[in-house]
């Protein structure tokens, strides 16, 4: 199966924590990163008084569970330094399951579609890079594109 999973940092040096990020999901067996955008710079959502982050959105292809990639994603976190001290705020890495082909859940742990992807310039500029006709796995977003990215500030950025 396929799934398309969010990356965001905003703590370190930004460009190299997706990388170790990428790096980490590539080593996991039964993960293959099939395509991956371009990092964009965005403004923070949700809690704005923080450093700008860098996103992107990457693809991959799986044997795994959704529930299992999650776990995946969580552990990558953790083993990267990630801390939650507060809802939005600063990160080391954040991995979001975005989308997994073919499932759909609404559970406290895993919510797919993430319910949150209609509403974010963070990873609609980057998922419109990888899926340039607007649906994925089924999923439509280019009313929400056109809605939430008419006035985005995301831009890419290249490792320095």
């Amino acid at each position: 199966m396929k799934a398309v999973i969010g990356i965001g940092t905003n703590i370190g040096d930004r460009y190299s924590n997706i990388e170790n990020a990428v790096v980490a999901l590539e080593r996991v067996p039964g993960v293959c990163v099939i395509r991956k955008s371009c990092v964009y710079e965005t403004e923070p959502w949700g809690y704005t008084d923080q450093n700008g982050f860098y996103n992107n959105v990457i693809e991959v292809e799986t044997e795994k569970s959704p529930q299992a990639l999650l776990g995946i994603c969580l552990g990558i976190e953790a083993g990267m330094g990630r801390v939650r001290e507060f809802k939005y705020g600063p990160r080391v890495i954040d991995l979001d399951l975005l989308l997994y082909e073919g499932a759909v859940s609404d559970t406290e742990e895993l919510r797919l579609p993430h319910p949150l992807i209609g509403e974010r310039d963070f990873v609609l500029v980057p998922l419109r890079e990888l899926f340039p006709d607007m649906k994925v796995f089924g999923f439509e977003y280019e009313e929400s594109y056109r809605n939430i990215c008419k006035n985005t500030t995301a831009k890419k950025v290249e490792k320095s």
